[in-house]
C-alpha cells in the first residue's frame, strides 16, 4: 500500500500510529493537519515539507517521534530542499510562537504547521483538515490561549492572527480598525462549509 492510498485512508490509520504521549485531541488535530498536508501533496507533487512548513529534516523527525506506529516511506515525499519562508509567514511564526500556552515543541511545530496552512485560500480550520470552527477553537484554547483569550469577537481566525501581526507593527493590514475596514464582514462573518478531506475524498 502506497502513500496514495495512505492518503484516502486518511485520519484514523495516523491516528493508530500515533505517539502514546500525545493527548487525544493533539493527535487527532495533528493527524489532520498531515493529512491535508499529504492530500495537497499528492495532488500536486509537492513535497510534504512544503504543505506543512516544516524543513525536512524536522518532518523527518516530527514523522519518527509522532507516528512511531507508521514507517515513513508511507508519508511520500517528504523533500530535501530548504523551505523558502515568506516575510508574512515569518511574521505568522514569530506571533504563534511567542503566544503558546507552554512553550512545548509540539506547540513549536504547530506555530508552524498553523502559519504554513494560513497562506491556503480558505478557511484555515478547513486548510488545517479540521471538521469544523469550533476543532480550531479548541486547539486554540490548549495551545496558543493568549491568543484565544484576545479573540474574544469569534473573529474568523486567519483574519485575526493577520490583525495581530498588524498590531504587532508589522503592516500586513491597510486598515485602521476594524470598525473602519470595509472588509468587516470577510473578517467576523460565519465559518461554515465542508471539511477539506471529505470533499477532496469525493472528487477522487
Amino acid at each position: 500500500m502506497g502513500a496514495t492510498d495512505f492518503v484516502q485512508d486518511g485520519v484514523v490509520e495516523l491516528l493508530f500510529g500515533a505517539a502514546g504521549h500525545w493527548s487525544l485531541a493533539d493527535a487527532h488535530a495533528v493527524a489532520g493537519i498531515l493529512s491535508i498536508a499529504m492530500d495537497e501533496s499528492s495532488r500536486s507533487s509537492m513535497p510534504l515539507s512544503v504543505s506543512l512548513g516544516l524543513e525536512p529534516e524536522d518532518v523527518r523527525v516530527f514523522l519518527t517521534e509522532g507516528f512511531p506506529g507508521i514507517p515513513l516511506e508511507r508519508f511520500g515525499a517528504l523533500g530535501d530542499a530548504p523551505l523558502e519562508i515568506s516575510y508574512e509567514e515569518d511574521c505568522l511564526r514569530r506571533l504563534l510562537r511567542r503566544f503558546s500556552t507552554g512553550g512545548s515543541m509540539l506547540q513549536s511545530r504547530m506555530a508552524f504547521l498553523i502559519a504554513r496552512r494560513c497562506l491556503r485560500p480558505n478557511h484555515l480550520w478547513q486548510d488545517l483538515g479540521l471538521s469544523s470552527r469550533e476543532e480550531l477553537n479548541s486547539l486554540m484554547r490548549e495551545h496558543f490561549a493568549p491568543l484565544a483569550a484576545r479573540n474574544n469577537a469569534n473573529m474568523k481566525w486567519k483574519k485575526f492572527l493577520y490583525r495581530m501581526v498588524c498590531l504587532d507593527g508589522n503592516g500586513l493590514c491597510t486598515a485602521p480598525s476594524c470598525a473602519e475596514c470595509t472588509e468587516f464582514q470577510s473578517c467576523f462573518g460565519e465559518e461554515t462549509g465542508v471539511a477539506l478531506l471529505a470533499r477532496n475524498a469525493q472528487a477522487r
